[in-house]
């Protein structure tokens, strides 16, 4: 990678790592919730339910997050713990019905039942025992990489850094078709196939400039996004 574009993913990196930039964002939603003193189960199904409202227009996400936690009374370790999830065919964001929040707050309470945290779970085991989607060892797992680059990165600046026995260093670039695309036109990759090879290879151009904390790297796409 050459100095002067490293230099310009840096400076990306630095001024877009801010939390003026995602005010109006799904992390505000985990965030207000550890702005509450919440617990930390609180903290990790709202940022379940808010990556895996990620995707269309953020008005309209952020929206959508609000019914949700209004449903849930801005109580979600309760709620999923009541058992008495509201579960009908009526979309609640996009294709996302009150059933499917359903049958994720019915796994969720599973696994709470035997442990205090999601942290242990792979992305490749959360894919699964969260969201009950078929194994895929090629798929990027954005909305999975997503939250945990939330729960992992321990900078105090926007990501909320709750989970202390993960290595940052580990993590991967949520890879969506936005960050696909500025991947490409920066360089960062070649590969055809949004897939998780392409996400490991964009994560490892980032290790060039963040080696311990390559999806500090996310913050540089989002920046690429924004002045270009």
């Amino acid at each position: 990678m050459k100095d002067c574009l490293k230099q310009q993913l840096t400076e990306w990196a630095e001024t877009y790592n801010d939390p003026q930039y995602f005010q109006e964002d799904p992390i505000a939603f985990p965030r207000e919730f550890v702005g509450r003193g919440a617990s930390l189960k609180d903290i990790e199904i709202a940022a379940v339910f808010s990556a895996h409202f990620a995707w269309g227009r953020r008005s309209m996400i952020v929206r959508d997050l609000q019914r949700l936690f209004d449903e849930m009374e801005w109580r979600p370790a309760d709620y999923v713990a009541a058992g008495e999830w509201r579960s009908d065919d009526s979309s609640i964001h996009r294709t996302v019905k009150w059933s499917e929040v359903a049958g994720i707050c019915k796994r969720l309470d599973e696994w709470y039942k035997w442990h205090d945290s999601l942290e242990s779970l792979t992305p490749a085991e959360m894919r699964v025992t969260v969201f009950n989607q078929k194994e895929d060892r090629h798929a990027p797992n954005k909305k999975i990489n997503m939250m945990r680059r939330w729960m992992v990165r321990d900078d105090g600046k926007v990501d909320l850094g709750l989970w202390k026995h993960s290595d940052k260093s580990a993590l991967l670039i949520p890879l969506d078709v936005h960050v696909y695309g500025q991947a490409v036109e920066l360089g960062l990759t070649q590969r055809k196939q949004k897939n998780l090879e392409t996400a490991m290879e964009i994560t490892d151009a980032f290790r060039e400039i963040f080696p311990d904390d390559p999806a500090k790297g996310d913050f540089a796409l989002f920046g690429y996004g924004v002045t270009h």
